[in-house]
């Protein structure tokens, strides 16, 4: 079979290929502990589910409005509202199978051969596969240890070209757990318009933040008309299956990401945008005990990483993701987390499917309980007293 050439540009997200390989593993009888992929090891919110069987008992089956069923629509406005302090009109949301499609879609429209995207390094790997899949060039910005994985703004300066196109960026971030201050969105947001740019905000892990605050750059003066932000239920409400995501767009953008759903889904599940504007009406409970409980699990990894012999973990301020830098252990990121996984039975990325920047780290997500995240820091000590 011959696949078209622009076959050859599209990456994968590394965590599924991990995720392969660690069931492949534990179906021989192995005992794996699973610390790859981002995903909350927690229920969907049992109001939520209830709110979805309503709507099917209902007859909440058919095809939903291309952007959106209304209720939705409107509630994920009310809640960007009152959470990020910026008023949000319903007719700026689009609602996507997922959040992967708005950036899908927001490169579709926006890039194309010969324009550059300017991508975090380390960052999720998605921007960067579909940036090359558009034809486009991705533009890593080097996000360092030694400023906690915050872009710099001089650095930003110095990347952009008259091919530039997009910025994208993710706070609180994917795979490092950054925050960037408010100093640091208005600086990007002053660049951004400076230099008449359109900036993709993923702000999907929003509200799993312990310190700081989540500073939206949608709340800049000025921004809105270049401003596309990524957000969806997956992470906060444990919802990864169900597959609701949306994007809140400059008006402009709304018909072509309107064409663009029609071209290729139709529309998101109709159903589940029902139990969707239970998640951010209802009682938010859920959310506040899952928070608690991913704080308590990031001292625990981050203590014990860093209690490892040759490993330093800095302390991640949102996510649910450890970033620590193995070079002390003589191993790479790469060697290291394929080592661990078929000498010890603990499945990691390694800091290399994030971008060259993580060449000796690893990415441990600490979406699993305390008890086994103490048994894979055993396996690791032990595998590390081994060597």
């Amino acid at each position: 079979m011959r696949l078209a050439d622009r076959m050859d540009h599209i990456g994968t997200e590394t965590a599924f290929e991990a995720a392969a390989r660690a069931r492949a593993l534990a179906a021989t009888g192995r005992s794996i502990i699973h610390l790859h992929l981002g995903e909350p090891d927690f229920d969907t919110p049992p109001n939520i589910v209830e709110a979805a069987a309503r709507a099917l008992a209902d007859g909440q089956t058919h095809y939903a409005p291309p952007p959106g069923v209304p209720i939705f629509r409107e509630a994920i406005a009310a809640d960007f509202s009152r959470r990020r302090g910026v008023e949000v009109t319903p007719d700026r949301v689009v609602v996507t199978p997922g959040a992967k499609p708005v950036m899908a879609y927001l490169m579709m429209a926006l890039v194309g051969p010969g324009d550059e995207v300017i991508v975090p390094d380390p960052g999720f790997p998605i921007y960067e596969s579909m940036t090359r899949f558009m034809g486009a060039t991705p533009v890593p910005i080097p996000l360092r240890p030694e400023r906690d994985f915050r872009l710099d703004l001089d650095e930003l300066r110095s990347l952009i070209t008259p091919r530039t196109r997009l910025l994208v960026f993710n706070s609180p971030q994917n795979p490092t757990g950054a925050v960037m201050t408010r100093s640091d969105i208005e600086g990007v947001a002053a660049i951004a318009m400076a230099h008449d740019l359109m900036v993709l905000a993923d702000e999907i892990y929003s509200r799993i933040l312990y310190e700081g605050e989540h500073v939206s750059i949608l709340s800049v003066e000025g921004m809105e008309e270049r401003t596309v932000v990524l957000d969806g239920l997956s992470k906060t409400y444990a919802m990864t299956g169900w597959r609701l995501g949306w994007g809140i767009l400059p008006k402009p953008l709304v018909p072509v990401f309107e064409r663009l759903l029609i071209n290729t889904v139709s529309c998101t599940a109709t159903y589940a945008q029902f139990a969707g504007a239970e998640a951010l009406n209802g009682p938010q409970d859920a959310v506040e005990v899952m928070v608690r409980e991913l704080r308590a699990r990031r001292e625990l990894i981050v203590a014990g990483l860093n209690a490892l012999p040759g490993v330093t973990a800095p302390m991640p301020h949102g996510a649910f993701y450890a970033f620590p830098d193995v070079s002390g252990t003589g191993l790479t990121g790469r060697t290291f987390a394929d080592r661990i996984l078929t000498e010890a039975g603990v499945s990691v990325l390694s800091g290399t499917a994030f971008g060259q920047q993580g060449v000796n780290s690893l990415r441990v997500s600490y979406a699993n309980s305390q008890q086994n995240l103490r048994v894979a820091l055993a396996r690791m000590a032990d595998f590390l007293a081994a060597q």
